[in-house]
């Protein structure tokens, strides 16, 4: 089947075209700057150059419309028509605790998903957003919606619960739900499979590490516990997310500052994390170039932004009494090999051990790199969400 995959934002939209008989990537791209009267079209030609097309002002439909326009071109297309595309896959993020799966969707799926909305009020209607669109296009065209936070529906109550007056759970939802769900589905069933285990008898703790960031401890293949909370603003420090944190210390800078609450989300998502100790950026490589120069808050936001992932891991391998597999995915876990070897050097107590060579040239590969006398194997897994999406909507429409 070919399976059009899409990740609709508020102002962008992102889109693989895959086949599932060969798992190959047939078009891949994205729109930016959508509402604005700059948006524009970028994609990856079959030669693998990249070219972008300006759109002008455009809505979703209209970004959507440009996608499926540039699928069957005649210079750029890799289809004949829409009617070679057989389903649509959506990356949905909250699905709160309704969805615990991968669904085909509904008028009824439709109306839980905005019932969401609250929980996620940037993500979601943006989604629902891009399922109108598929159906205003090609009406009638089998859509499905994976949710981020659905693998972790299996957590227990003992781990999602959070400290406060019991009815604010039942009346609200406030709880942890946990995001990145299928990326880290994908990493630990793809770990297991290279190497060689049954990932429903080990133990493993998935780290998707990048501008955003999560850890899960993953036990029998499920997850049991995650570092994103009610939204994907707790848990890790991040590029610009501040991560746990004191929540009397933002009382405190509200009542100080006399802040609103919009201009507290701002802070501890957009000016906070790795940009806000250093003051520089909230990518990585620009980090480790002003550390290499002697910049002290910038050694400072990467001593942080590592010690946080190593304390995660630590605390997931006593929640699962032990730990048999660490991997790391996502932008900054697969290319940043010193940031690999930082987190693990304190986890050798656990009988963790990095082979430094080997992990110095790993940069987006599928590698072992711990030694073969490590107590803990460590792997690098690039992460394939859209695969993912793919495969659960080709299982789904079939």
């Amino acid at each position: 089947m070919k399976i059009l995959v899409l990740n609709c934002g508020s102002s962008s939209v992102k889109y693989k075209l895959i086949d599932t008989a060969t798992e190959n990537t047939l078009a891949e791209g994205g729109v930016e700057k959508i509402g604005l009267p700059d948006a524009f079209l970028k994609f990856k030609k079959a030669s693998g150059e990249k070219e972008i097309l300006p759109l002008g002002l455009t809505d979703h439909n209209g970004s959507v419309k440009a996608i499926l326009d540039l699928l069957t071109s005649k210079d750029n297309g890799c289809i004949a028509s829409y009617d070679e595309i057989d389903a649509v896959g959506h990356r949905v993020v909250h699905g709160a605790e309704k969805f615990s799966k991968s669904v085909l969707i509904t008028p009824e799926v439709i109306d839980q998903v905005k019932a969401c909305y609250d929980l996620a009020p940037l993500h979601n209607p943006a989604n629902i957003t891009g399922i109108e669109a598929i159906e205003a296009i090609m009406p009638g065209i089998p859509q499905v919606a994976v949710f981020d936070t659905a693998f972790h529906q299996t957590m227990p109550a003992r781990a999602y619960m959070y400290a406060i007056p019991y009815k604010y759970y039942e009346q609200d939802g406030v709880r942890r739900y946990g995001f990145h769900g299928t990326s880290h589905r994908y990493v630990s069933a793809r770990a297991a499979e290279i190497l060689g285990v049954d990932l429903t008898a080990v133990k493993m703790i998935t780290c998707h590490v990048g501008n955003g960031g999560s850890i899960t401890a993953v036990d029998g293949g499920k997850s049991v516990d995650t570092s994103m909370g009610l939204t994907p603003t707790e848990g890790l420090m991040m590029g610009t997310r501040v991560g746990d944190i004191d929540p009397g210390a933002l009382v405190y800078m509200m009542n100080k500052h006399g802040l609103s609450a919009a201009e507290l989300q701002k802070i501890i998502n957009k000016e906070s994390g790795v940009l806000g100790v250093s003051g520089i950026s909230s990518d990585m490589r620009e980090l480790e170039a002003a550390v290499a120069k002697g910049d002290e808050r910038a050694k400072l936001a990467l001593d942080m932004y590592e010690l946080r992932i190593t304390k995660y891991i630590g605390a997931y391998a006593a929640e699962m009494s032990g730990v048999d597999i660490i991997v790391f995915t996502g932008g900054v876990g697969e290319n940043q090999a010193g940031l690999r070897a930082d987190v693990c050097r304190p986890l050798s107590f656990m009988g963790v051990k990095i082979d430094e060579e080997l992990n110095a040239r790993t940069r987006g590969t599928e590698t072992v790199i711990s030694t073969p006398d490590s107590k803990v194997t460590v792997i690098v897994v690039p992460t394939d969400e859209e695969l993912m999406i793919a495969r659960d909507t080709e299982a789904i429409v079939k």
